[in-house]
């Protein structure tokens, strides 16, 4: 097979498309389906229902991974991100994960995941320059 490698930029959904579909075929011809499922918990303004925050988390393989977690600043403080974090457990527990994954910036909230039981498993420096991203993982019962 004679192949040729081009660089694209901003590529689109056909070219992540064809990417991703040799992967995900070696993927689960050595693992399985991964059984893939996406989760949101919406944190909605109550007179106006506008989402103003929430979770949002993809199942793979029997892992959460939270993708995003956003507490509205009015409402930081009053134990929305704990209610979410465990909410999200509880849906992990129910769907037979094994655990939850997530990363974060030392700037947003590492020492609130560690609080949860949350263990750090890796970082990167300087991502973004002169600031850290961890990765954080808690197994589940």
């Amino acid at each position: 097979m004679s192949t040729r490698i081009e660089m694209t930029e901003n590529p689109g959904e056909d070219e992540l498309s064809a990417i991703l579909r040799p992967l995900r075929a070696h993927n689960r011809s050595k693992a399985g389906d991964p059984k893939p499922e996406t989760i949101a918990l919406l944190v909605r303004d109550e007179h106006t229902n506008e989402i103003i925050g929430g979770l949002y988390g993809e199942i793979f393989y029997r892992w959460l991974f939270i993708e995003l977690l956003a507490i509205p600043e009015q409402t930081r403080g009053q134990g929305t991100g704990s209610r979410l974090m465990n909410m999200a457990e509880g849906v992990a527990r129910e769907k037979g994960c094994v655990g939850i994954w997530l990363d974060t910036f030392d700037f947003q909230a590492p020492a609130f995941y560690q609080k949860l039981g949350y263990t750090e498993f890796g970082h990167l420096d300087d991502f973004p320059p002169e600031h850290k991203r961890f990765f954080f993982q808690k197994r589940l019962a």
